[in-house]
């Protein structure tokens, strides 16, 4: 068959440079992949559709216990607790749960979903910006772990503690200047400027609330292992302060989450593979902090909401290629059957690209946009490709983080999610959506009825 014809354009290609990280900056390698976990891309497409989130069990099982090996091996007291806001799909948190995770949750919506999953609640750590009090009742009820976020949340512990007739134990949680910036302030009650002593004073002034844990989360995607061990410092520090001044006991130290996964953030020049921290380097940082700051015989519990970290490079999406055309200033576009309404972090990272078949041609750089009739559907702008045909997959990697959690029916219907298990099983976990799904809360008055 007769090619169609292109007008040729004259573009500089730069290949790249020698240097001390072997070339690792070219753009031009090309990256195949006709299989995840040894099933088929093509098998996978023709019985889902496309686009296609891919979930790889056996990767996410490995992650979980990198980062439990890196902490347990050097402190004798860690809980981790699966970051729901991440990933809550019933399939991912029945695996995480299964390997020993309890359940740190930020909304009663997610609390009731790792209630269905099964898990009670003395295995649910409740965190966030906002409580509904009779939500709150409930959580205090069943035995959930509350972290503090604001002195409203105060008042309202108080008056639960009044009408059930109990003392309510409770963490707080704080914010803190560990040399991020920007340091996150907005959850939480300050340590520097003396507003989380406040809190403490405050809470021992009604006598309705023992303090048994400390709480704080420093940021996300977080580059620098030193931070954690100012973080860690800083608790311990705080905690024999409220433990000498007020006789409470600190069960626990909960750091939070915000360990990177090998994901390529927009700004950052220098790939994953140089520029991200092993699991190890910030295991060594918070517990070797741990060791050397608390009293002797004193050991307490260690909580890790690890999310991104363990879950993100288990994730892929599979999306083909629609149409192919030139920009303006003589730039190729791919226009893809998956947009920024199901990659939400598109607008964070650089994100790796896979073809599913060995194509010929030179590289040249590319941006591939979504289906959406919006400009800001961008999915990649600074990819790499040769001439690749209408039709072709392109696999979308790691996108496991995050996306099921935020994405949104926009214009389009959300795909199907599937899991590979470990012995290469092939499960739909998320059915494809349609319009009974988009339709069935809505309600068509009878007066504006057409037929």
């Amino acid at each position: 068959m007769k090619k169609p014809y292109e007008k040729p354009v004259i573009q500089k290609l730069i290949t790249g440079y020698i240097n001390k990280f072997a070339n690792i900056f070219s753009p031009y390698g090309k990256k195949v992949r006709k299989e995840i976990d040894g099933v088929p891309i093509s098998s996978l497409i023709e019985k889902f559709g496309s686009p296609l989130f891919v979930f790889s069990e056996r990767k996410l099982r490995q992650k979980f216990r990198e980062i439990k090996n890196a902490f347990t091996l050097r402190y004798p007291n860690v809980e981790f607790s699966w970051s729901y806001k991440t990933n809550y799909l019933d399939a991912i948190c029945a695996i995480l749960h299964s390997e020993g995770e309890t359940a740190e949750v930020v909304s009663e919506f997610e609390y009731e979903k790792a209630k269905r999953l099964g898990i009670e609640g003395n295995q649910i750590i409740y965190n966030g910006p906002y409580k509904p009090i009779e939500f709150l009742k409930t959580a205090i009820q069943e035995g959930a772990k509350i972290n503090i976020d604001h002195f409203d949340e105060i008042n309202d512990l108080e008056k639960i503690a009044d009408e059930l007739g109990i003392k309510i134990k409770a963490g707080i949680r704080l914010n803190m200047d560990t040399g991020i910036y920007p340091q996150w302030g907005r959850f939480g009650f300050n340590l520097e400027n003396g507003q989380a002593w406040r809190a403490v004073k405050r809470i021992v002034s009604r006598g309705k609330i023992e303090i048994n844990g400390l709480h704080c989360h420093i940021g996300t995607f977080i580059l620098e292992s030193k931070a954690y061990e100012i973080e860690m410092k800083k608790l311990i520090d705080f905690a024999y302060k409220i433990e000498d001044e007020f006789n409470f006991k600190i069960e626990y130290l909960d750091i939070g989450g915000g360990f990177p996964s090998r994901n390529r953030l927009r700004g950052i020049y220098l790939p994953p593979d140089v520029i991200i921290p092993s699991i190890d380097e910030f295991a060594e940082k918070i517990c070797d902090t741990l060791l050397s700051n608390l009293r002797s015989g004193d050991y307490p519990k260690l909580i890790i909401e690890s999310g991104r970290a363990i879950v993100d490079e288990a994730g892929y999406l599979i999306t083909t290629v629609n149409a192919i055309k030139r920009l303006p200033d003589g730039k190729k576009a791919y226009i893809l059957d998956a947009g920024v309404n199901i990659l939400f972090t598109a607008f964070w990272y650089h994100f790796n690209i896979e073809i599913d078949r060995e194509v010929n041609g030179p590289c040249e750089p590319c941006v591939l946009y979504g289906p959406l009739c919006m400009n800001i559907d961008v999915v990649e702008d600074t990819a790499y490709l040769p001439p690749i045909p209408r039709g072709t997959k392109l696999i979308i990697s790691p996108v496991g983080a995050y996306n099921i959690t935020q994405w949104m029916q926009f214009i389009r219907y959300r795909p199907a999610v599937v899991l590979i298990g470990e012995n290469k099983e092939v499960d739909l976990i998320r059915e494809a959506e349609d319009l009974t799904d988009i339709t069935r809360r809505e309600h068509l008055p009878e007066r504006l009825k057409l037929k």
